[in-house]
């Protein structure tokens, strides 16, 4: 496995999609059917350089563009979505760090999350709270010079194989508004962390999991930032990448749904003819092919605002929401377009099926990216 040459967006593409086909195409299906953790598909990551893709170089990261880095999320995803989610919310954490962290926290983490010496994942959701982040009920009571952790989140990803997480707690439960009493804490796997992986409809293979914190002690060093009452804003600024990375996902299905029914539709032969040939399956595979060109422009758009650097939760949350009901309209038009064999677990268009719900609810769901959009029409257009 060669690592990826920096420079050079077509060449890394290129590594990519190396990497897609001799990693992860061949042994994908089995895999997800047996839900099984990808273990030397994350050793090939590691020698890619996946684990730092949007990590800085002088922390021995790639230092990839956000627009770089969802072209390579769209390719992985058409080969096995449950990848990308590794790396992804591995760098939602990363990313956390690189922004608020103070330079001590980033010299002693970065280098070691590029390298996927230690990887992890973003903490957030909890058993009663899910849309609304402001509820988290995770406790960090300050101790000398730890924090003593007790909570229970859930829906994580790397909360099994993974070492560290970027945990949101509560500092301060009584402040007011609330988002002024939470912050970010990197807990890393030690007693008192218990992780179980949950059982799903999709997405399988990665290793989303219920984790208890029971009176874990947290050094202070390890406050994101070194401050207390910032971690909601903190972590609101990953979701930014997080949903472009959702919504490159979204693309990633969307194409692979598309690829295989217009493969297929060649093949299958009705009435003496291919399917292709039918007025009623070209109509499909038109509105298929024109969702996956608006889903990835839309993707684009947003990663490319979000690499200028201003705020750009509108553009991701178009992108996201638009990006994933194509993945969930693909994946269904590809099944039936597939007839019988697209039912079948013989066959990729069902894991297809299975896998696109979950972009709609994740990183946000779409139900919630509709109000962010119109909230930001409004604050950016004034009367």
């Amino acid at each position: 496995m060669v690592a990826i040459d920096v420079g050079n967006d077509a060449a890394i593409l290129d590594a990519v999609d190396r990497f897609v086909e001799r990693s992860i195409l061949p042994v994908a299906h089995d895999l997800e059917q047996k839900d099984e953790y990808p273990r030397q598909i994350v050793e090939d990551m590691k020698k890619l350089g996946l684990f730092g893709a949007t990590i800085a170089p002088k922390y021995g990261g790639l230092g990839l563009s956000a627009k770089t880095y969802s072209a390579i999320v769209e390719r992985v995803t058409a080969g096995w979505m449950s990848i990308s989610g590794i790396f992804n919310s591995h760098l939602i954490m990363a990313e956390a760090v690189q922004r608020f962290g103070t330079e001590q926290q980033k010299e002693r983490f970065l280098p070691r999350f590029a390298t996927g010496e230690i990887r992890g994942g973003i903490a957030l959701t909890e058993p009663d709270c899910g849309t609304d982040l402001q509820a988290v009920r995770t406790r960090a009571e300050r101790k000398l010079n730890a924090y003593l952790v007790n909570g229970t989140k859930t829906w994580i990803t790397n909360s099994v194989e993974g070492d560290i997480l970027a945990v949101l707690v509560k500092t301060d439960p009584s402040a007011r508004p609330r988002y002024k009493g939470m912050s970010l804490l990197l807990v890393e796997k030690q007693e008192g962390v218990e992780a179980t992986r949950l059982k799903k409809l999709g997405y399988r293979g990665i290793d989303t999991g219920h984790m208890v914190l029971e009176d874990v002690q947290v050094p202070i060093d390890n406050l994101v930032g070194g401050k207390e009452g910032r971690g909601f804003q903190q972590i609101l600024s990953g979701l930014e990448l997080g949903r472009i990375n959702v919504a490159a996902r979204g693309v990633g299905i969307a194409k692979a749904s598309l690829d295989k029914a217009v493969e297929y539709a060649q093949i299958r032969k009705t009435f003496g003819k291919p399917i292709a040939e039918h007025q009623a399956i070209q109509l499909k595979l038109a509105d298929m092919a024109t969702r996956l060109q608006a889903a990835r422009l839309l993707t684009k758009a947003a990663a490319e605002a979000y690499d200028g650097g201003g705020r750009c939760d509108m553009e991701a949350g178009m992108a996201k929401l638009f990006a994933t009901e194509a993945a969930l309209e693909n994946s269904l038009d590809s099944m039936r377009i597939h007839g019988a064999y697209g039912y079948s677990t013989e066959f990729d268009i069902e894991r297809y099926y299975r896998d696109a719900p979950l972009l709609a609810i994740g990183e946000g769901t779409n139900e919630l990216q509709r109000l962010i959009i119109a909230k930001q029409l409004i604050e950016r257009n004034p009367v």
